[in-house]
């Protein structure tokens, strides 16, 4: 969405639409350089100015105020205007950094004040200046946000440099956070920690070289083995047939067959699809849209989307018109993914895992695995791989074969199987909707 312009009020606030991907900009237009961030799950109070030196701007800064759910319009203006008259007068309001012109301050308290930065204004840097500019995901941003907002909350208001010059504080910390959150969430609140001290010395040069995060004795990380074989698959599918919803049926369904992770699915729509050419466009998957890709489309995976089309048209007329997996959800969209594994064992990423192993059984190589999942390749060589060329003829092919494969094992259940014969039997791609049930689970 475009940044807006409107007399900021808690109620303008909480009628802004949320955006359906990444954030836009609504400024007040009673005080320049205030306004409010809407993201999809925050909406943050910001303010933005020109730090000068010399009677000169030097650079423009934007420093958080709060989140409009803890803190009122009003409040946040005060601060605002505070803000600014700090950052006119050439000083940071978040650590009274001073710029030149302003009024001299010794150097040994210039040393300490720069010393000073605390963990929480670093992590708002990092935020504005790295997740936000760099268009990362809300969730990827949310992940960050817990680490650093939850995990180390006692230390916000700490200077990285007490952090810095304890490094056994910071290796206790892991070893606590392991025991109670477990060992992938200690590692990845770790990683957290390196990456925001890493951005903060590129400006804090008085910030010990030695990343307080090395003292760490990382956890060991086994990728979880949740995915299925062919044999299992059988035994899956006759528990996917028996999902009341349709929608959702169809969509862990083309998971399975796609690869993908269900994030990216969950928000595909129709003018994505491209059934002439047989694929469907993911703009903004994992690592943003400068990593957006095409998923070439095997039969079945064409017919997948033609039942999950005419099922969300019957069932949710108004979503369908937009959305590929529809829903009555707030973005219209399916909104929450996971299943009750009593009834469906295997869904989200064991099925990213079946794909890769079904692919091997296929003969798929890993690299053309790795394309049609839109994984990073490594080696120097793969660097010259043209994607969109192989796209129209090779890694289709290779997508037939894993779809292939999916079905070959099920070993005749397409006759036997009541349920199955219902949802995947000759023809049922063409049958009608009107049958189909609401849905109770988005």
């Amino acid at each position: 969405m475009t940044d807006i312009r409107l007399s900021l009020t808690d109620k303008t606030i909480a009628q802004l639409p949320t955006p359906k991907e990444g954030w836009y900009l609504a400024r007040d237009t009673e005080l320049k350089g205030f306004f409010v961030v809407i993201g999809k799950r925050r909406r943050t109070f910001t303010v933005q100015g020109d730090l000068r030196r010399g009677g000169k701007r030097a650079s423009s800064i934007r420093v958080s105020i709060g989140d409009s759910s803890e803190m009122s319009t009003r409040a946040a203006r005060a601060t605002a205007k505070e803000y600014l008259a700090q950052i006119s007068r050439g000083r940071h309001p978040k650590d009274d950094k001073q710029a030149e012109g302003a009024h001299p301050v010794p150097a040994t308290a210039i040393g300490r004040t720069v010393s000073s930065i605390t963990l929480r204004q670093a992590w708002e840097r990092y935020l504005d200046a790295h997740l936000i500019r760099k268009s990362r995901s809300e969730k990827t941003i949310e992940g960050y946000r817990d680490h650093v907002e939850r995990i180390f909350a006692e230390w916000l208001d700490n200077p990285l440099h007490e952090l810095a010059t304890d490094p056994a504080r910071v290796a206790k910390k892991h070893d606590q956070v392991t025991k109670e959150n477990g060992p992938y969430m200690a590692n990845g609140s770790m990683r957290t920690l390196r990456a925001i001290y890493n951005h903060a010395r590129k400006t804090n040069r008085s910030l010990p070289s030695d990343n307080p995060a090395d003292a760490v004795d990382w956890n060991e990380e086994e990728r979880r083995n949740t995915g299925m074989g062919s044999a299992d698959l059988k035994g899956w599918f006759a528990q996917l047939a028996t999902l009341d919803n349709p929608v959702r049926r169809e969509f862990h369904l083309f998971t399975l067959l796609s690869g993908s992770r269900p994030a990216a699915l969950q928000e595909a729509k129709l003018e994505h699809i491209d059934f002439r050419r047989r694929t469907l466009h993911i703009p903004k998957p994992k690592g943003g849209k400068r990593k957006a890709f095409d998923i070439p489309l095997s039969r079945q995976m064409v017919l997948c989307l033609v039942r999950t089309t005419r099922f969300g048209r019957h069932m949710y007329p108004v979503q369908a018109q937009k959305w590929v997996f529809p829903a009555d959800s707030a973005s219209g969209h399916l909104a929450e993914t996971k299943e009750d594994r009593a009834v469906l064992s295997k869904w989200g990423n064991d099925l990213r895992q079946t794909f890769r192993t079904i692919a091997t059984s296929a003969g798929v190589s890993e690299v053309d695995a790795k394309l049609l999942m839109n994984h990073a390749i490594p080696g120097v060589n793969a660097g010259y791989i043209t994607r969109h060329k192989l796209l129209e003829d090779h890694l289709r092919r290779q997508q037939q074969a894993i779809s292939s494969a999916v079905f070959a094992a099920l070993n005749g259940s397409m006759t036997l199987e009541g349920s199955l014969q219902d949802w995947l039997g000759r023809g049922r791609s063409r049958f009608g909707t009107q049958s189909a049930p609401p849905a109770k689970k988005v």
